[in-house]
């Protein structure tokens, strides 16, 4: 089945967290709306709804691994 992997369910630990930075920190709310941008384009990708090639999907999920780690080294670090 294929679903969204919203960074609340990817980082439990740290919802509190993620809903405060998301309101009160810049550079945090942009990693998370790339994050959530990106996530969305691959549903909508696997889903066939925005059909693309391997190599674009590809670069999809690295960015979002990216920003996931990104995402994950903040909310680590605050």
């Amino acid at each position: 089945m294929l679903k969204k992997h919203p960074l609340t369910e990817e980082f439990p630990e740290f919802d509190q967290k993620i809903h405060e930075f998301k309101v009160g920190n810049e550079y945090f709310k942009s990693l998370y709306e790339n994050y959530d941008q990106v996530d969305h384009e691959i549903y909508l990708v696997e889903s066939d709804i925005h059909p693309t090639s391997d190599e674009t999907i590809n670069h999809l999920r690295i960015k979002r691994m990216y920003l996931k780690d990104e995402l994950y080294k903040f909310l680590k670090e605050n």
